[in-house]
């Protein structure tokens, strides 16, 4: 198997049913072609997962060719960081083809094509290992998001795909810049050759950072360039928002993993303040937003952002936990956020309106809806023995290492999220059952179940078990911290030694920049 191109085959395979589905292109057709092609891109996910040695810390199943010369190349290959990403990717792709599976009735097989596309750019961008490469598949993803988003989304569909193109489009081009500058100072665009040997001057480091900060910080959305997100995801379809919320959100944390904080240490360093204090305003202003919406989606929407601002301050404490956990926060955040837009998709579908005051006593009429619903609350909350509780423990004890006074402000973002999400699940599920319109909606059917179920297992399962991810992140999560300390102290040697003639000299012969 390890003769096999796996991560081309897992990347492009959704493309084959993508053009199946042109030669086939009756509604029906499309739903069974795009959901057996997502589930076999799966499967090959899992063996990609099978065929990586998780004690290696270097990129694994590297596929190399020419593409464009001048040193870019088709460069493929995967590392602890980028490995469950690819699988998560897969992974939700069948329950979104489920998901829309009776909800999407006009230009079914584009919508599907669409979604096959999407699923094609996103993996791409965790195994690309050429700047270029990583770009263009960075970029191309906002295509068929922005028209899912304003074809097949709702009344404001139109305003609210062009925000997300607009913000995201216009952050990214500043990193365009930054990766035109790396090649033409370091002469290559492979990304496994620069994080070998990142020795770009301090100066230089501020701006490229700045640059990537730019495409990412919105990408994920960071606060205060996160207005897009709640727009986009009341808008999108229900399998829309499953993807924005699980994938795409998750792209900015991963290029701060794999660009800034490993290519840019100086910078990271100088930055790190900036960044604590925009993940704490996120942490804290967003839930409070949270609280007085009264659509589900944006609360939903919002209590991402917040959940987003644990992996910033968890990522750049640049401590092993603090790493670790944001890495645990953004995969469990995939499962749990897809599956709360799913529970929404569920009643909407029922009902067709997200206001939280048009429900209420659910509970009677939907026992095994209450139930899934329940798991996914508690999780969103962070309690222990679900996958949420994991990842924000782990960055709130990275923070508590690197200053104890960022983890106690992170704190009360626990507390906030626990009165938003129960506030919306106490509106919803509870109460007598006393609205007109709510007498007769049936529970989940066997379609739901089998797209619910699974996520329930994975949630409680990654709490109870968390290894299953910590197992493949370590080894990769304790060399990215040790090279950034490494290269962290070497900068401030050489500051030191340049206040002197003799260290001058000194750096002059070491050749360092």
């Amino acid at each position: 198997m390890s003769s096999l191109p796996l991560l081309s085959l897992v990347t492009f395979l959704p493309l084959l049913g993508a053009a199946a589905i042109l030669l086939m292109p009756a509604a029906q057709n499309a739903r069974w072609i795009a959901l057996i092609t997502t589930i076999v891109t799966f499967v090959v996910s899992l063996a990609v997962w099978a065929s990586f040695d998780n004690a290696n810390p270097g990129f694994q199943l590297v596929e190399k060719m020419n593409w464009l010369g001048g040193g870019i190349s088709y460069h493929m290959g995967v590392d602890g960081i980028s490995m469950l990403f690819v699988v998560l990717t897969a992974g939700l792709m069948p329950f979104c083809i489920a998901a829309s599976w009776e909800s999407i009735e006009e230009r079914v097989a584009e919508y599907m094509i669409a979604f096959l596309v999407l699923e094609t750019m996103m993996i791409g961008v965790f195994c690309s290992l050429d700047l270029v490469l990583f770009y263009v598949l960075f970029e191309a993803g906002l295509i068929p998001m922005f028209l899912i988003i304003g074809i097949w989304g709702g009344k404001r569909r139109i305003y609210a795909s062009f925000k997300f193109f607009l913000y995201t489009f216009i952050g990214s081009v500043l990193m365009l810049l930054a990766i035109m500058s790396m090649y033409w100072y370091t002469g290559t665009t492979d990304i496994a050759a620069i994080l070998a040997n990142p020795h770009f001057p301090p100066g230089m480091q501020v701006w490229l950072w700045l640059a990537f900060f730019a495409s990412f910080a919105v990408k994920m959305p960071m606060w205060p360039v996160h207005t897009w997100l709640p727009d986009a995801h009341v808008e999108a379809p229900t399998a829309g928002s499953v993807i924005l919320a699980g994938i795409l959100l998750k792209m900015g944390g991963y290029g701060f993993l794999r660009f800034s904080v490993p290519m840019f240490p100086h910078a990271t360093e100088m930055f790190a303040p900036l960044v604590f204090v925009m993940s704490i305003v996120a942490i804290i202003y967003t839930s409070l937003v949270a609280l007085a919406q009264e659509d589900m989606k944006k609360l939903i929407a919002y209590s991402s952002v917040a959940h987003m601002g644990f992996v910033t301050m968890g990522i750049f404490t640049i401590t092993h936990q603090g790493v670790e956990g944001g890495i645990f926060q953004m995969l469990s955040h995939g499962v749990v956020s897809g599956a709360l837009f799913l529970c929404v998709g569920v009643i909407y579908d029922r009902m067709h309106t997200r206001e939280i005051a048009a429900y209420g006593g659910l509970v009677n009429r939907m026992p095994m809806y209450a139930g899934c619903f329940l798991v996914f609350t508690l999780a969103n909350v962070g309690l222990p023995g679900t996958s949420g509780f994991v990842g924000e423990f782990l960055t709130m004890l990275g923070a508590f290492v690197h200053n104890s006074w960022i983890a106690i402000f992170a704190a009360t973002g626990v507390i906030l999220s626990a009165a938003y999400a129960l506030f919306l699940y106490r509106r919803i599920i509870f109460g007598e059952l006393v609205k007109p319109a709510l007498q007769t909606i049936e529970d989940l059917t066997a379609r739901e179940i089998a797209i619910l179920a699974p996520l329930v297992i994975i949630t409680i399962a990654l709490g109870v078990y968390p290894n299953v991810v910590t197992n493949v992140t370590s080894p990769a999560v304790a060399k990215l911290v040790q090279d950034n300390q490494k290269a962290v102290a070497m900068e401030h040697v050489r500051a030191r030694l340049a206040g002197t003639e003799e260290g001058r000299i000194i750096i002059m012969k070491a050749g360092m920049p």
